[in-house]
């Protein structure tokens, strides 16, 4: 299997934070009818996302560079 180009990595770093709120400002307001309570509960679940998603990738970094 051919590696990927190192453009592609930085393809999924741009649309990563677009991704991340745009998906916890809907997952925000099918909750929420009012943009303060939308916003705040976006602001914390696009936050628990980012903190998971970062504790993966440094999960695979570690398989990866133990193995």
């Amino acid at each position: 299997m051919l590696p990927m180009p190192l453009f592609a990595y930085n393809l999924y770093l741009v649309h990563l934070p677009i991704l991340i709120v745009v998906v916890s400002l809907v997952y925000s307001a099918t909750r929420y009818d009012q943009w303060g309570p939308i916003l705040w509960e976006a602001l914390r679940w696009g936050g628990r996302l980012a903190f998971f998603l970062v504790g993966v990738a440094f999960f695979l970094f570690v398989l990866n560079w133990k193995f």
